[in-house]
């Protein structure tokens, strides 16, 4: 008599209803994503990133100083075309949303579909556009941070882009409101931050800031480069605090979960209120 030996786990699955919905959301991406990488606009914006990487990293000798230049681009470029180039894509969807409501489907699942395919195209676009050039000239560890910043810079700017345009019908207020999300964080927010600490120099502020810092994904995108750039040494003891908390495993990880939580929260309330809204 042979006796198996063999242990067998229970298989894990899905619940049905998950599972269809899971597929739903990513046919409706296929769809989006195919019809978003054939725009003009999104082949202009990969080719301009391209251009602009392939022109710094020429010009420079150094691999370091043509990612330095680059980020400067990208902190106020990536941010600006995701918002506003998002937000335009969903009002001139309502149409094509209200065919798919008249189906056996759930808003959740529509609205997640189009998140996922404008998020994937501009992904895809920035990734071409930026990541094969850094990865071809520095594939180190800094030219691999400076490709997820700008990865989880598109997905938090998409999420708020969608979280405006649910927020208002019309589509010139919400197109505004966006713009005004994009010009708080990339200009505002450092400058309300820079006040601030003129306002009260007197006080350690050092930890303070630190802590702001979460509050605005542009701060963190840019605080993460500059450590992998040593560049933290031009900001002085603030710089040398940065780079004490940021470059520990802690701060490593702490800032990839607001990164996430800037994707997921206005992500969520987006969704919350599509749900609720009257289209």
């Amino acid at each position: 008599m042979k006796i198996s030996t063999a242990i067998e786990f229970p298989a894990v699955s899905l619940p049905a209803e998950t599972t269809r919905a899971y597929h739903r959301m990513l046919k409706i991406a296929k769809y989006v994503v195919y019809d978003i990488l054939r725009n003009r606009f999104v082949l202009a914006y990969l080719a301009f990133l391209l251009v602009v990487s392939m022109s710094f990293f020429n010009l420079e000798s150094d691999p370091a100083k043509g990612m330095m230049s680059l980020l400067n681009i990208i902190l106020i470029v990536l941010p600006l075309v995701s918002t506003v180039f998002a937000t335009i894509h969903l009002y001139n969807s309502y149409e094509f949303m209200e065919l798919l409501l008249a189906q056996p489907l759930k808003r959740s699942d529509i609205f997640l579909g189009q998140y996922l395919g404008m998020a994937v195209s501009l992904c895809i676009a920035f990734g071409i556009g930026v990541g094969v050039p850094v990865m071809l000239y520095d594939g180190s560890v800094r030219g691999a941070t400076l490709v997820v910043c700008g990865l989880l810079l598109t997905l938090a700017f998409v999420s708020l882009a969608f979280l405006a345009a649910v927020l208002s019908r019309d589509k010139a207020r919400g197109i505004g409101l966006a713009l005004l999300l994009w010009f708080f964080c990339t200009i505002l927010y450092d400058g309300i931050v820079l006040m601030g600490m003129f306002a009260f120099s007197d006080y350690p502020l050092e930890k303070a800031i630190m802590a702001l810092a979460f509050l605005n994904p542009v701060d963190l995108s840019r605080i993460a480069m500059l450590l992998q750039l040593d560049a933290a040494a031009l900001m002085g003891y603030t710089g040398a605090l940065f780079q004490h908390f940021f470059g520990s495993a802690t701060g490593m990880g702490l800032s990839f979960a607001a990164m996430l939580l800037w994707i997921a929260v206005p992500l969520w309330l987006a969704v919350r209120i599509f749900g609720r809204k009257d289209i």
